[in-house]
């Protein structure tokens, strides 16, 4: 594993963890914002997570590489017990393994959080995304055909699920 230090996300995060996504809004298909976050934006969604939907951030010598969180699957009670999760790397730090690092962690959060299932998704050309999440025991479970639309391009989304506990848990 590559040498990485995790730790929970503070505020003083939030412009490194919005740099490394807007990278991906713009030149992208691994998620299907079209427009870049605005810092106000993403200080509301960092303030909606709290302790049951923890973010996490990568960091090498004391720089943020990459970060990852959990979040409500869906608003309805009955989801509760399900969880989503997202990782982004640095686009100039992918290939390191440094995904892997971040997912592994999510999921132990997860499980350690109480949560029965951790739900994954990618864009069906997003290959490595895919790849990562199948090797760490995530199953595909579904996929949407032309949901999404971007850079001239209609999509495909791969959904993935783990199951963190049994049936009977």
């Amino acid at each position: 594993m590559p040498s990485l230090e995790l730790r929970a996300a503070s505020a003083a995060d939030l412009p490194a963890i919005n740099d490394i996504y807007n990278h991906y809004v713009l030149h992208s298909t691994c998620t299907y914002q079209t427009e870049p976050e605005t810092i106000e934006a993403r200080q509301a969604w960092f303030a909606a997570h709290g302790e049951g939907y923890p973010v996490i951030v990568g960091e090498q010598a004391g720089e943020v590489v990459g970060w990852g969180s959990l979040s409500k699957f869906k608003d309805r009670a009955a989801y509760q017990p399900s969880v989503e999760g997202s990782v982004y790397i640095r686009h100039d730090r992918l290939g390191h393994g440094f995904g892997r690092v971040l997912l592994v962690d999510l999921i132990a959060r997860a499980r350690a959080l109480g949560y029965h299932t951790f739900i994954g998704g990618a864009c069906a050309s997003q290959a490595a995304s895919i790849r990562l999440q199948e090797s760490l025991g995530f199953e595909r479970v579904g996929q949407f055909r032309e949901v999404g639309l971007k850079f001239g391009r209609r999509l495909d989304v791969v959904y993935l699920q783990l199951m963190l506990q049994t049936s009977t848990d």
